[in-house]
């Protein structure tokens, strides 16, 4: 019954006595009430980690996610910001919490190089090295991505592949996105951006995370420098902790 009628028929029944009437508005009521319910209970799961996050998650799945919005005009593509006759990746913005090979004479300190396959790497055979490297990472290393992780786009034809992290405690999200691409010798290379949705620092994640991925495809004979104070001392400076010494309790410090 729609809801006026319920009401009247519930007037009714009161004076009336009709059980059969208030079973119907009782029974109305339920439905509402239980559709109520799924609403809540999916709205909370969608604010839940990842399904591979560690288990620590779990104890703090009450707690209100900054997962920030997702990045726009992502993809390699021409730029008119970017000194580049090939599609780039997105520049970073002025924030120390973020790393892209894109060329950026105005804020280097945000600048890695691109990454190299060995030499003779087809370009099926590095896509299938990077896919399997990152379907494999491992949420909680080095103390970061608590939250664990999901692939949101892979598309081997265009050898584009992008995955979103998220934080342990609050839920930060940070985007990543892989970019395989053919140098003059035809040897794949590899464009990539990691970047922090909230907030001006990352306390040294972005480039934790990818000094992961580095040493593992280092060990396919990639050529992947880490990301170090010596290589870019000012985001170093600028996220460093309040003390070398980081408790154990506190290393998952997003």
């Amino acid at each position: 019954l729609p809801d006026m009628a319920c009401i009247i028929t519930l007037f009714v029944a009161v004076f009336l006595g009709s059980c059969s009437a208030l079973n119907i508005c009782t029974t109305r009521r339920q439905q509402l009430i239980g559709i109520a319910s799924s609403s809540s209970t999916f709205w909370l799961r969608s604010t839940n980690a990842f399904d591979n996050a560690v288990p620590e998650a779990a104890k703090y799945a009450d707690r209100p996610k900054r997962k920030g919005n997702a990045p726009k005009d992502i993809g390699l593509r021409l730029r008119d910001e970017v000194d580049s006759d090939v599609p780039e990746l997105k520049l970073c913005a002025g924030s120390p919490n973020c790393f892209s090979t894109t060329p950026d004479e105005v804020a280097p300190e945000h600048v890695i190089s691109q990454w190299r396959a060995p030499k003779g790497t087809s370009q099926t055979e590095a896509w299938m090295t990077l896919y399997d490297v990152v379907k494999t990472y491992e949420p909680g290393q080095a103390g970061i991505d608590g939250g664990g992780f999901q692939i949101m786009e892979a598309n081997p034809e265009k050898g584009y592949l992008y995955v979103v992290f998220e934080s342990l405690k609050n839920g930060y999200r940070d985007d990543l996105e892989f970019a395989l691409g053919a140098s003059q010798d035809n040897s794949a290379i590899l464009r990539l951006r990691s970047s922090s949705r909230v907030g001006y620092l990352d306390f040294g994640v972005n480039a934790k995370r990818l000094n992961y991925f580095a040493s593992r495809l280092r060990a396919n004979d990639w050529t992947a420098p880490d990301i170090t104070p010596q290589s870019h001392p000012t985001y170093f400076i600028q996220n460093a902790p309040p003390s070398d010494q980081v408790a154990p309790s506190t290393a998952f410090r997003r």
